[in-house]
Formats: structure tokens, sequence, C-alpha cells
């Protein structure tokens, strides 16, 4: 079993920067890739970006590619999100999801509560 907790949303303004992060707890939980995830109210869950169990590869939604960066640290069971150059529409719950890696939310068997990322025009 393993559990995550995301943490670090908040609320920004458009062209301020934040990093959220993902613990992970259970002894596998750094053999898994992780993938973050947002959902803004009233639109699906979308893929934003993805990390291989070793940090070796990673992936990004085209709307995020530039800006936002995956990076994890095994030794802290930890994977961050940072997020540069944020707009409005950057405005979502942001859930992380460990499992494989793939932008499809079908192949992560496990997901944390999610953070709140606000960012004001």
């Amino acid at each position: 079993q393993v559990q995550l907790v995301e943490s670090g949303g908040g609320l920004v303004q458009a062209g301020d920067s934040l990093r959220v992060s993902c613990a992970g707890s259970g002894r596998t939980a750094s053999s898994y890739a992780i993938g973050w995830f947002r959902q803004a109210p009233g639109n699906e869950r979308e893929f934003v970006a993805a990390i291989s169990w070793n940090g070796g590869r990673t992936y990004y939604a085209d709307s995020v590619r530039g800006r936002f960066t995956i990076s994890r640290d095994n030794a802290k069971n930890t994977v961050y999100l940072q997020m540069n150059s944020l707009k409005p529409e950057d405005t979502a719950v942001y859930y992380c999801a460990a499992g494989g890696y793939s932008d499809s939310k079908r192949t992560y068997k496990y997901w944390g509560q999610g953070t709140q990322v606000t960012v004001s025009s």
C-alpha cells in the first residue's frame, strides 16, 4: 500500500512561481512512476506531468511544457512539481498519483487527496 500526500498549494498571481510536493509513504513508494494531474471545477481531471521511478524520464502536457518541471528525490520519497509563469488557467486542484509511467489516469493505482492552486489575474 502506498499513501500520497500533496502540499504546497496556495494563491498566487499570474506570472508567479509555486512548487507543490507529493510525499509518499510505504516501502514501495519509490518504485513507482509518479504523475501529476489537475482538475478545475466542471472539468475532467487532466494530465500535467509524469516522472519515471528513477527520474530518468519525464513527460509533460503541451499546456505546461516549458513552464513546469517535475523532479523526484527518492531518498525523501518526495516528488516535486515546480510551476513557473503561472496563468489563471492553471487554477485547479493538483493531484499526484503512483503507478505506471503514463499520461492516462487509468494506469495510476494510488492517489493523493489533492492541493488547491489558485492563480489570480
